[in-house]
């Protein structure tokens, strides 16, 4: 199950809710010193809410793994440091569905279809202004950056919402609010198949 929607929608907590095995997707960043990490445009400042910030390959290898063994090793990763700390394993044992959740997690939608990993994608919604809110005050607990960074960060997001949330969907999720993601949760859980994920609409060519 991919689990994704903008940063502060409420994954990590659905994720927990479900009460199924987790992977989290926010691990696969790539590290601060990266020389590939993209800029936000007209600024210094590190976009971590673009794709590009992220590793999909090891991201797709770690579900495939999961998924056939029912055991991975993945990186620790400090967002505060903006680094890699270690590495975990990860063990579902031999149950038939986890969910893998992260900002990114669309973007392998069609890779793990491909793969014949996948279950489910859902992306979670709450609306711009209470997701900013929720961002903005878990960000601060956790220490993850600098007060004016999550300031510039959340208001960035707060606009962009909307196009984040219609990318996902576009890539092949499936919109909804927490509760809705809970029963489509559960009910896989229980061998139910949930309404089909539709396949990313093609790219027009001219």
């Amino acid at each position: 199950m991919l689990l994704c929607g903008p940063s502060g929608s409420g994954k990590s907590l659905v994720s927990a809710r479900s009460g199924l095995p987790v992977l989290r997707l926010d691990d696969f960043y790539k590290e601060g010193d990266d020389p590939t990490l993209p800029l936000v445009a007209g600024s210094s400042d590190i976009d971590w809410d673009h794709p590009d910030s992220w590793d999909a390959e090891v991201a797709v290898t770690a579900i495939v793994e999961l998924c056939r063994t029912g055991r991975t090793d993945v990186p620790v990763y400090d967002i505060s440091l903006s680094a890699r700390t270690g590495t975990e394993a990860v063990d579902v044992g031999r149950t038939p569905l986890f969910i893998a959740e992260g900002i990114f997690a669309a973007e392998v939608i069609t890779r793990c279809r491909e793969l014949g990993v996948l279950a489910d994608a859902l992306c979670l919604s709450r609306g711009p202004v209470r997701t900013f809110r929720r961002r903005f005050l878990r960000d601060l607990r956790e220490g993850r950056k600098s007060v004016p960074f999550l300031l510039r960060r959340g208001w960035r997001l707060m606009r962009l919402e909307r196009s984040i949330v219609a990318r996902q969907t576009t890539l092949g999720a499936y919109a909804c609010d927490k509760d809705e993601a809970l029963g489509r949760l559960a009910a896989a859980a229980v061998g139910r198949r949930p309404a089909a994920v539709p396949a990313p609409a093609p790219t027009p060519t001219s």
